[in-house]
């Protein structure tokens, strides 16, 4: 549901935050929202693309929060706690990416996406992609960019996923600390709570393990695997209790 509104109780649940909390993030006029007559309402496109900056934006003491609540809303409606064996395959790893550009290593990503046979139109994901760092980079500092759709619609792919590329010369890719990117996630994903979550657990990987460190020194794509499902291993061992 692409026009899907929300009104602020409904907002708050899709962020997981307190009504109260988007009341004041609409006063500081820093959540996109309209108003018709009394009542505010917030476009479900709209408030995705801002959620996803936001997510990637939040500091080591706010993400562990949202990364909690959403963990728990999805350990309600499924057994799967961890996220990267049900997004990510060893053949969905590229160690050796050649791409030398903005331009190239966002049609290498889609390429790579390309050969898993799950895009359904490579041109529109990558166009879809092209036009979400057009708002801002997603690249982060510490060398990581989390690539993804500006808007997440079922028809883009035939099931959500994670590829991985490890650049061969690292690429300057607009991130705010001036330093170049050498790895790339791409994550697409059929449903915005998902994609949500899936964000918030890679940047949990990214701030609170060694995995970018892991990820370089790995020897090849199997290793690259390992290391990242051991390391979100690791993160849920630390909120997820064991299921009576």
């Amino acid at each position: 549901m692409p026009h899907r509104v929300f009104n602020i109780r409904e907002v708050a649940q899709y962020l997981h935050l307190a009504p109260e909390d988007v009341e004041r993030l609409v006063k500081r006029g820093e959540v996109p929202c309209e108003r018709q007559g009394e009542r505010l309402v917030f476009r479900r496109q709209e408030i995705d693309a801002w959620a996803s900056q936001r997510i990637m934006s939040l500091s080591d003491d706010q993400l562990p929060g949202f990364h909690t609540k959403s963990t728990a809303r999805r350990r309600a409606i499924s057994d799967e706690e961890a996220l990267i064996p049900c997004l990510l395959s060893k053949d969905r790893i590229a160690p050796a990416l050649a791409s030398r550009t903005r331009a190239s290593v966002l049609r290498d990503m889609v390429a790579l996406a390309n050969a898993t046979g799950l895009p359904t139109d490579p041109t529109e994901l990558l166009d879809a992609i092209e036009e979400r760092e057009k708002l801002c980079s997603t690249a982060l500092p510490g060398g990581v960019a989390l690539l993804h759709p500006r808007h997440h619609t079922p028809y883009l792919t035939d099931a959500s996923f994670i590829v991985i590329g490890r650049v061969v010369q690292p690429i300057h890719f607009g991130s705010m600390d001036g330093q170049p990117t050498d790895l790339f996630f791409l994550l697409c994903c059929q449903d915005d709570h998902l994609h949500l979550h899936a964000l918030a657990r890679l940047c949990t990987l990214y701030q609170k393990t060694r995995i970018l460190e892991e990820l370089r020194t790995a020897d090849g794509a199997t290793e690259m695997y390992h290391a990242i499902t051991a390391a979100e291993a690791q993160i849920l061992r630390g909120i997820c209790p064991p299921r009576p």
